[in-house]
């Protein structure tokens, strides 16, 4: 097995094949980020391990889009692909000494991280093309969603102020062009999930769910498709809603959640679970167990929220509508 470190940033792709550990020997060069150069890391890494594509091991760390293009490309010619957790693999590159920090040092720990963990880590797995799709649009009406929340705000306070007419014009048309393009993305989006039957299918399924709307529905449907999860916990846990326990000895701290993952996704099923606590009877059931074990009221709502994501998980995964389990 041949084990790679890719550091991607903006501009460059940092890439080290560990050719032997002891003693340490790599092979490493810099590529562009830029279209078509992707192609370039793979035939180089074909070249110079003289492996089968099979048999290499890449991973690189999760960079907003940047690492996108060239993990498709990594994936498409048949190699291992792993995204890391970029605060995962600093821990391991303080574990292992690295005390600096540059580009190559970070390749370096990189493909250290592969050949250690490579058994327990999940292989990359590229999404549907009609989740890609799905998520691009979502993100678009989300970015618009803040922009014409900010367009609100700053009318409100035109308006108080009463500073300039011209201003107060300028902001009211800039919402109402706003609220148009919302509505062509929202409609553009339900036009996506009608074109393909089973996201349909499951976006139907979601909605038979007590406390998930039309907003939520989307965002549930993005999210357990985007990700080949295995189980209804593992989903909650990459949306960051796991208990995390801090305890030694005596001392017991109160369990919090982790907070990793999708904070837009927790933003949105706070109100759902706010929701689903008075109107969905499985979790109407569990707040009321959890208040008569004194639990706070913020409490009730993190668990009623990972409750709305492993409901969610379960009416897709086993392709039926959603039955109360409580009488």
């Amino acid at each position: 097995m041949q084990f790679v470190g890719i550091d991607v940033s903006k501009k460059k792709f940092d890439t080290l094949w560990l050719r032997q550990t002891r003693p340490q020997k790599v092979k490493t060069r810099v590529f562009q980020n830029k279209r078509d150069q992707e192609k370039a890391v793979v035939q180089w890494l074909l070249k110079q391990t003289g492996a089968n594509p099979s048999e290499i091991h890449v991973v690189l760390e999760a960079t907003c889009v940047y690492h996108e293009n060239l993990t498709y490309a990594l994936h498409e010619a048949g190699m291992q692909v792993y995204v890391a957790n970029p605060a995962r693999t600093r821990d391991f590159a303080k574990s292992e000494g690295f005390l600096s920090k540059t580009d190559k040092l970070d390749s370096l720990c990189l493909a250290l991280y592969a050949k250690e963990k490579h058994e327990r880590l999940h292989q990359w797995q590229p999404e549907a093309p009609e989740i890609r799709q799905l998520r691009a649009l979502s993100a678009r009406l989300e970015a618009l969603e803040k922009d014409q929340q900010r367009e609100e705000n700053r009318l409100e306070k035109a308006e108080f102020n009463q500073s300039s007419d011209r201003v107060i014009a300028s902001i009211k048309d800039m919402i109402a062009a706003l609220k148009e393009e919302i509505r062509k993305l929202k409609q553009d989006i339900d036009d996506h999930i009608d074109g393909h039957p089973q996201l349909n299918k499951d976006r139907a399924l979601l909605d038979s769910i007590k406390g998930v709307g039309d907003v939520m529905s989307r965002e549930l449907l993005s999210l357990i498709h985007s990700r080949q999860f295995k189980s209804a916990k593992q989903c909650a846990a990459f949306v960051g809603l796991t208990p995390m326990h801090n305890e030694s000895g005596d001392a017991r701290k109160p369990a919090r959640i982790r907070k990793a993952g999708h904070s837009n996704v927790r933003g949105r099923l706070y109100m759902a679970a706010v929701t689903a606590c008075t109107y969905n009877p499985d979790i109407r059931a569990l707040r009321r167990r959890m208040e008569a074990k004194g639990k706070s009221g913020m409490a009730i709502v993190v668990a009623a929220m990972r409750k709305m994501v492993q409901i969610a998980y379960g009416v897709i995964k086993h392709q039926q509508e959603y039955t109360p389990q409580v009488a």
